[in-house]
């Protein structure tokens, strides 16, 4: 589709909707294919390695990484505006692929253009505040600059907060508007529109804030925050962020009559200094860090009343759960006029979900329900309200993710739940609801129905909840997709894209029909991976066994122009842990291509604990990770070599994160001489480390389950080192943070084992910017082919 400036882009400073960036979360720093598929990410790494014949690539590694992205123009943040008439989205800049802009594609005319220039509103980058550099480290979107996030207002406002102050426009006739909002020296963050579009709210100082829109008046809704108790207001505490991808303390109503906020108390919360070592200095962080089995902050949550000014606590907590620092704050939801809180306690086996009603000036619970697992708790932003009295929401009850339907009694009632019933069932997960349409009684979701490899949409009805119909599959087999739905579930934004085809953009009629594309992103002549097509190579699928019977999908993605009587070397590409998909038929991530030119064949698994297979593929690995993991992985080693095209001596592996301590865990669990070479980025090396939310989900406290933390820690099997190791961690990390290598350092060297260390000064969780990200690859590239191609 070829791209007409039909609507003016705006020259003034403006500010844009709450709508982030989708990278989802895996809690150790992963991404999915979908974040993959951008070049700049490193959150899963690469690298690279040849073939008995010195192959010619025609790939250079530095184009890895180069402006524009070889994967074509991608949308993000993709949402229909109030009324339908307008996609708007963020792109990045054909001359700088981190940085983005603020597009709008009008659904009449069919043409997209540019909204909202981001150097305009941000001439000179900003240096951001340590809050907002953790924040995006937490949504993984550190690296990126520009436009990160928006949020329409009314049908013709749209909120865009850059640069640390917040920006509004207003689009009319003669093109968009704008006026600036706030202008301070303080960094203003988590801004949003208010749902009925009076006010716009942020945090300011750590302190919530709103301005009423028609007379521009601010006011300050909390108290102020009181750094020197550690005490703040509307904000996410570092477990929300990093681990239950909840990155707000504040929700308005509907009606924006009120607004509920959180008061988080971290003084409780160990503090932990960090050494944050960039280039030219280090400085100490002092940190708080809720390392597992150590106490959490206390969060309580408060609802102010916006005409009289009244705030009035909730009593969220249960007496039966312990102290307030057991007890999570998940989720915080409006229902109509009511409150729904979802709580969690520190076991993480119950999800308590209450709903609460205003009483005599007091929040009282009127109803609850509980979601009750034998290991842990997966959490969902699940929950959609249908009517005064109906709602959905999504659980693993049934031990499956399943849409669930609730009629809930007027708090007068004494009743319970007067109706509740699964919408969808048997063996294959629903993922998130989407969409519905209300007047035809239609609920809209994703899920993995068909296969485990390809995310779709599906449409039921919830019109006869006793007996619902079978879901019907709305997009067509062979691509992934992610689907954003119109405010009336009439149509759809779907992004789809497969091993093949790099990810596409349409807008589609309810029934799975396009309507035109928002980007086509076709791989003809003008496309930026045109000239390296010809080699371009497609994973091959299937399926290995487990030993509990379970099926393990795995894919092996073979050198251009491949010769089976020939022996090639073989990196296998571990991340391994939970909430994370690896196997997927989606456009495979540019990496994977340059290392088959280089003549190596790339392997992937799945092994128990990944995601979407259901609650006893996952559950596998409870209260000892590195374990089950482990032997998965070796049965694809054990395929692997079973290949006479496979070099059994010439097998590498490589993972970042979660994939790095499973690279440790794999080669110190291996029978000697298994692996070649093995590459291990910012590994947890040991869980006590980490923190509680996420690591107590899988593996309890420390103080009730030590024998299994002590076999998940990679120290008791560094006696069986024999693999040469590259071993790579930033030197800032605030989430994996940096002691969890040097441990290992000073353990390696005091049991004389000889390993390879890159460290990057400066850097975080992920390594950014074309020039390290490109360092970090060559690095790569040297050991392997070095282990891996010997002599060549």
């Amino acid at each position: 589709m070829t791209i007409k400036h039909t609507l003016p882009a705006l020259a003034l400073l403006l500010t844009g909707c709450s709508t982030d960036i989708n990278i989802p979360d895996f809690g150790l720093g992963t991404t999915t294919a979908q974040a993959a598929a951008t070049d700049q990410s490193l959150e899963e790494p690469a690298s690279v390695s040849a073939n008995t014949v010195e192959p010619t690539n025609s790939l250079p590694l530095e184009r890895l990484f180069q402006s524009p992205s070889l994967s074509g123009p991608t949308p993000r943040a993709l949402n229909f505006s109030p009324d339908g008439t307008m996609v708007t989205f963020l792109k990045p800049r054909e001359d700088d692929a981190a940085r983005l802009d603020l597009w709008a594609f009008d659904v009449a005319s069919g043409e997209a253009s540019l909204l909202v220039d981001s150097k305009i509103l941000e001439p000179e980058e900003v240096e951001l505040s340590e809050q907002e550099k953790a924040l995006r480290e937490r949504q993984r979107t550190a690296g990126q600059k520009g436009i990160l996030r928006y949020d329409w207002g009314g049908t013709d406002t749209i909120l865009i907060p850059i640069g640390g102050d917040l920006h509004l426009v207003t689009l009319g006739e003669d093109g968009p508007e704008a006026r600036q909002l706030t202008q301070t020296d303080a960094f203003e963050f988590d801004a949003k529109v208010s749902p009925a579009g009076k006010y716009v709210s942020f945090i300011r100082d750590n302190a919530l804030f709103a301005i009423e829109l028609a007379t521009g008046t601010e006011t300050q809704l909390t108290p102020d925050a009181d750094p020197d108790n550690a005490i703040s207001y509307g904000v996410a505490e570092f477990v929300a962020q990093e681990e239950m991808s909840r990155y707000t303390g504040y929700w308005w109503s509907p009606d924006d009559a009120y607004v509920a906020f959180t008061r988080v108390d971290e003084s409780t919360v160990d503090i932990v200094p960090r050494f944050d070592i960039s280039a030219d200095k280090v400085t100490v962080i002092e940190q708080r860090y809720p390392k597992a089995g150590r106490p959490n902050a206390i969060v309580d949550l408060f609802v102010r009343d916006i005409a009289s000014g009244d705030a009035t606590e909730v009593e969220w907590r249960r007496d039966d759960w312990g102290p307030a620092t057991d007890q999570y704050l998940a989720r915080v939801n409006w229902f109509n006029s009511h409150l729904v809180i979802g709580s969690v306690n520190r076991d993480q086996t119950v999800l308590h979900k209450a709903f609460y009603a205003r009483s005599n000036s007091l929040w009282q619970k009127y109803r609850d329900f509980d979601e009750t697992q034998k290991s842990w708790i997966n959490l969902s932003p699940d929950f959609f309200t249908i009517s005064d009295n109906e709602a959905l929401w999504t659980n693993e009850d049934q031990g499956y993710r399943h849409i669930f339907y609730a009629k809930i009694p007027d708090p007068s009632s004494k009743s319970e739940f007067s109706q509740t019933t699964y919408i969808t069932g048997e063996d294959w997960p629903a993922s998130n609801i989407v969409g519905l349409n209300r007047a035809e009684k239609n609920i809209y979701f994703t899920g993995y129905k068909d296969t485990p490899l390809e995310h779709h949409l599906y449409a039921t009805s919830y019109a006869s909840a006793l007996i619902p119909p079978l879901p019907i599959r709305i997009t067509p087999l062979g691509s992934s997709w992610s689907i954003t739905m119109s405010p009336d579930g009439q149509s759809y934004i779907g992004t789809s894209s497969s091993p093949e085809q790099p990810p596409q953009t349409g807008l589609y009629k309810i029934d799975g029909t396009l309507i035109t594309w928002i980007e086509e992103n076709k791989l003809d002549e003008s496309h930026p991976y045109f000239p390296y097509l010809e080699d371009h190579t497609v994973p091959e699928y299937g399926t290995l066994t487990a030993e509990d019977g379970q099926d393990l999908y795995y894919s092996i993605q073979l050198p251009p122009n491949f010769n089976p009587e020939q022996q090639y070397p073989a990196l296998v590409e571990v991340y391994g842990g939970p909430h994370a998909q690896m196997v997927t038929r989606n456009w495979e991530r540019m990496s994977d291509q340059y290392y088959s030119r280089e003549g190596y064949i790339v392997f992937r698994l799945d092994n128990r604990g990944s995601d979407n297979r259901g609650r006893k593929f996952e559950d596998a690995i409870y209260r000892r990770t590195g374990g089950p993991e482990v032997r998965d992985q070796l049965v694809g080693v054990d395929y692997l070599k079973s290949l006479p095209y496979v070099d059994a001596d010439r097998i590498g592996i490589q993972g970042w994160s979660y994939g790095g301590y499973m690279t440790l865990m794999t080669i110190l669990q291996a029978p000697e001489g298994t692996f070649a070479a093995a590459v291990s980025g910012a590994p947890v090396t040991d869980w006590a480390l980490y923190d509680t939310f996420y690591t107590e989900r899988y593996m309890d406290t420390p103080q009730d389950n030590a024998d299994g933390y002590e076999a998940s820690s990679v120290f008791p099997y560094i006696d069986n080192l024999s693999s040469p190791l590259l071993l790579i961690h930033g030197m800032a990390d605030d989430n994996v943070v940096f002691e969890n290598s040097t441990r290992l350092m000073a353990e390696l060297q005091e049991k004389g084992k000889h390993f390879e260390l890159m460290t990057y000064p400066g850097q975080r969780h992920g390594i950014r910017g074309e020039k390290l990200t490109t360092h970090l690859m060559r690095t790569r590239m040297e050991f392997l082919n070095r282990h891996l191609k010997p002599g060549e």
